[in-house]
């Protein structure tokens, strides 16, 4: 087999070239990874072009120094932490504690088991579960025993009072609702 030099210097130079070819490939799949990458961490366009630079510039180095340096999460992972932290103080916020010793109850708790405190009371004509501070029941929308209801309506007002002195309804309409509520 005869040793042809000539064949040898041929098969160098497209081994150079394919590998040339390959690293420049390799060089600018890097930086366009690096664009992509640095664009879902980070918004600041400046700190977009010097992590671009940094890898054209250092090549495998510089991939090195951009990942050391890259902000550890995205964007959007950042804003899905951001979400979960919301709904969890949403949800903790929803609970309802009890105001003599602040742990946690139930909603339909009457008292609180920890400290006796009264939470809700029964309604005397539908049974259902009121808070504390409601006079009026908001399911059956009858008052509590002993006291007066406070939300009177202005057509329940009109029926109360007795207007004699009207004669038209244009006399009626020029009455504010806050004379009709005192007029009670």
């Amino acid at each position: 087999m005869i040793f042809d030099p000539s064949s040898l210097n041929n098969f160098l130079l497209i081994a150079a070239a394919w590998g040339g070819a390959f690293i420049a490939a390799f060089w600018l799949s890097l930086l366009i990874w690096t664009y992509r990458d640095i664009r879902s961490r980070v918004k600041d366009p400046l700190v977009r072009i010097l992590a671009v630079l940094v890898v054209a510039v250092l090549f495998l180095p510089g991939i090195v120094v951009y990942l050391i340096l890259r902000p550890p999460q995205t964007m959007e992972d950042e804003y899905q932490h951001m979400l979960e932290e919301e709904a969890l103080l949403q949800a903790i916020e929803e609970r309802s504690a009890c105001p003599g010793c602040g742990r946690h109850t139930a909603e339909d708790w009457i008292v609180c088991p920890n400290c006796h405190t009264k939470l809700m009371k029964s309604c005397h004509a539908c049974d259902r579960l009121m808070k504390l501070p409601w006079s009026l029941c908001p399911f059956c929308g009858t008052p509590e025993p002993g006291k007066r209801r406070e939300d009177i309506s202005i057509k329940e007002a009109v029926q109360s009072v007795e207007i004699k002195d009207l004669e038209d309804t244009e006399e009626l309409d020029d009455i504010s609702d806050e004379d009709l509520i005192n007029a009670l």
